[in-house]
């Protein structure tokens, strides 16, 4: 089958994991012999940061990658974006399209003419996954006035606020009209999809975990039983301000943070005193799975609702269990699906769970395997795939 994948960025101009997802996915399903090309703004991606040149139309591990570059540079993709239409993207995105394909597999696309591209090309399946918020909420994360977690829709002045033009696209129907050519949403957790049908969403929607590239290493490292890390990226909304807090009142327990982001200058600097707290900035894969497995527990603190949790299912394929707050949303239910980790409230209840995981090595141990064993039963490569293309065949079958 010919696969198409629309995508707002795409490694290596990209941020997070679902640019990796992409690049992930689309490798695996073409290693299946199916033939795949990918459609990516590079233009989106230098919106904020610095020009790395300018990449030609690639082929990379049997994938055609098209890259997005229009003479208007940046203005391109924040035209798409206040418009919700390719705009001056169109010309592109309609030789893209030229060819009708088997699948047209939309990810996120809020940079790349969204929700106006839901309606480019023929293919006899639409997909569209929810990678983020962004359907229900301009800032994609749901963090209300850049200092708490939506607790109800004033969009328009939570834009001004968070420093985003007004999309006014949402206040008309045109998302409900390009929704109605999908044939199916792909969410990453029930959360997800309850959050996306409780604001509006009444296309069809199935839950489709996400995999963990990563797995633990050939011969995993001694845990280091005072170790806890932290993976992502450091901004506010990632709740690590009130994880290094926490850890700097330990001094017993060792904090890795891995990852960049706005906040990680500030934090360094403010606790450069505190010897147990290490930022180790954005590493590779490899050296990732090493300090998961080596590990007690690895944490996550957000104060938002996460659509899911990749980096608890890659300290999972590591054998590491976690501590997640009760509100992170679709990484809460990881934790509650597999039984992986400790459940957390407030900065008292994380100092408690991190002193349960350090302190009781059997605790650790045991829900570390659980961890694991919910790995391979739920997130591996191999069982995403196949319920990707199953949900695939199940879409032509119904055409037919």
């Amino acid at each position: 089958m010919r696969f198409g994948m629309v995508t707002t960025f795409y490694p290596p101009f990209s941020y997070g994991g679902d640019a990796t997802y992409v690049r992930s996915l689309a490798k695996s399903v073409a290693a299946l012999g199916h033939e795949v090309e990918v459609i990516a703004s590079t233009d989106a991606y230098f919106v904020r940061s610095s020009d790395q040149g300018q990449p030609d139309t690639t082929v990379e591990d049997g994938i055609s990658v098209h890259r997005l570059r229009h003479p208007a540079g940046i203005l391109a993709p924040l035209v798409s974006h206040q418009t919700g239409r390719p705009a001056l993207n169109a010309p592109a995105l309609a030789s893209f399209f030229a060819e009708p394909f088997d699948v047209l597999h939309f990810h996120n696309i809020s940079l790349m003419g969204a929700p106006g591209v839901l309606g480019m090309g023929k293919a006899r399946a639409r997909l569209l996954s929810l990678h983020d918020h962004w359907l229900i909420c301009p800032t994609h994360v749901l963090w209300k006035n850049r200092s708490h977690a939506c607790d109800r829709r004033t969009c328009f002045s939570c834009s001004i606020r968070s420093g985003l033009p007004p999309q006014l696209w949402r206040y008309t129907g045109l998302r409900d009209r390009c929704l109605k050519r999908m044939d199916r949403l792909l969410a990453p957790s029930r959360f997800t999809s309850e959050m996306h049908r409780e604001n509006g969403i009444r296309a069809p929607i199935e839950v489709l975990p996400l995999f963990s590239s990563v797995d633990r290493p050939t011969k995993p490292p001694e845990v280091r039983p005072n170790r806890i890390v932290f993976a992502g990226r450091v901004m506010t909304l990632k709740g690590i301000a009130s994880l290094v807090r926490v850890a700097a009142d330990m001094p017993d327990i060792e904090l890795v943070v891995i990852g960049e982001g706005e906040l990680r200058s500030d934090l360094a600097a403010r606790y450069a005193g505190h010897s147990n707290i290490r930022f180790v900035g954005k590493i590779d894969q490899e050296a990732l799975a090493e300090h998961y497995a080596s590990a007690a527990a690895i944490v996550i603190p957000s104060i938002v609702p996460e659509t899911f949790g990749l980096t608890l299912v890659e300290a999972a394929a590591c054998g590491t269990p976690a501590i997640v707050g009760k509100g992170t949303g679709g990484a809460a239910e990881i934790v509650q699906v597999t039984g992986g980790g400790l459940l957390y409230d407030g900065d008292e209840e994380l100092a408690e769970a991190i002193r349960q995981m350090v302190s009781d090595r059997p605790l650790r141990d045991r829900l570390g395997a659980l961890a694991r064993a919910g790995y391979e039963t739920r997130y591996t490569r191999e069982r995403h795939v196949a319920d990707y293309l199953a949900h695939v065949e199940e879409v032509l079958g119904k055409r037919n």
